[in-house]
């Protein structure tokens, strides 16, 4: 029961989110951009300000980008032995690759393990988002209806507030730049502010969600990868990285996250089996409630 209290509050916001939308139906695009693009990189920003750069940010750059890779093998050889189409084997990818590192996983983290767990996980959270802008990008334009270019994902990337505001952060730190009180409560104000909008961006993303026909063998398959197989390959990823106890729960716990709002975009920007991604990104967001308590349970939280 304890457990399940930590997510609680990620719930209740989730729900306010949700029952918000059901009831007056916001322009849940325009809120999105107001946190993507005007409030988290004010979070992004504070996080690489304050904390010193060590070697744990090399180990979530590492950590992640051979988690990507182990997970794109595995759901591509799922989609193949399943005789997926095209387009819905690049679904499959976007549901089963990207996990909800930041309107949700950030929050779990910061209500399972305190500030400090919640520095790393805002750290994870950028590195996911440009995983997310490129990658995740591509493979949407390979199974869409809508053909990208290297040019355009590329263009999408360097649009992107979240990356610029860390290496600023990073800048100021590394120069020992210091900045007036007045101006970093301001900062925190907003970075602060990020977090409850973002948690209502994803109950609103969940509420416009319609339940349409697809083939839920598919969302099966990503749902079982996304939810069990992705926190157990982290955890035998880390077990050959020298990460502190609090570094690995935070990433194993954020690798057991389901399936990525923004992946519900990206397949409705290129018409990548829209259908497919949504309901994966609401199955797995809805399982979520049983499988974060268990991973909880075995990170000793």
């Amino acid at each position: 029961m304890d457990l399940f209290l930590i997510i609680l509050p990620v719930l209740i916001i989730f729900s306010i989110g949700f029952i918000g939308q059901r009831l007056i139906g916001f322009d849940i695009k325009s809120i999105s951009t107001v946190a993507l693009y005007l409030m988290s990189p004010f979070l992004a920003f504070r996080t690489f300000f304050t904390n010193p750069l060590t070697a744990d940010y090399l180990y979530i750059i590492v950590a992640c980008l051979v988690l990507t890779l182990v997970l794109f093998i595995i759901v591509w050889v799922t989609g193949y032995f399943m005789k997926a189409t095209r387009p819905q084997l690049s679904a499959m990818i976007l549901g089963g690759v990207f996990m909800n590192s930041g309107n949700y996983g950030a929050p779990v983290v910061l209500f399972a393990f305190g500030a400090v767990g919640f520095d790393y996980a805002v750290i994870m959270m950028v590195f996911q988002s440009l995983l997310m802008n490129t990658i995740g990008i591509f493979f949407a334009a390979l199974g869409g209806e809508e053909k990208a270019t290297l040019k355009q994902s590329f263009q999408r990337v360097i649009r992107m507030p979240l990356i610029y505001a860390a290496i600023f952060g990073v800048a100021c730190q590394l120069f020992s730049i210091t900045l007036p009180t007045p101006l970093m409560d301001g900062i925190s104000l907003v970075a602060d502010a990020s977090i409850p909008t973002v948690m209502l961006v994803l109950g609103m993303q969940l509420a416009a969600i319609s339940r349409k026909k697809v083939a839920y063998r598919y969302v099966t398959a990503v749902t079982v990868i996304r939810m069990v197989a992705s926190p157990v390959i982290t955890a035998v990823i880390l077990y050959f990285m020298p990460v502190n106890d609090l570094l690995r729960s935070v990433i194993i716990l954020q690798s057991a996250m389901p399936a990525a709002a923004n992946t519900t975009m990206f397949a409705l920007q290129f018409g990548t089996e829209p259908d497919l991604v949504s309901f994966t990104t609401f199955i797995t967001t809805i399982i979520s409630i049983i499988t974060i308590p268990i991973v909880l349970f075995f990170l000793g939280a």
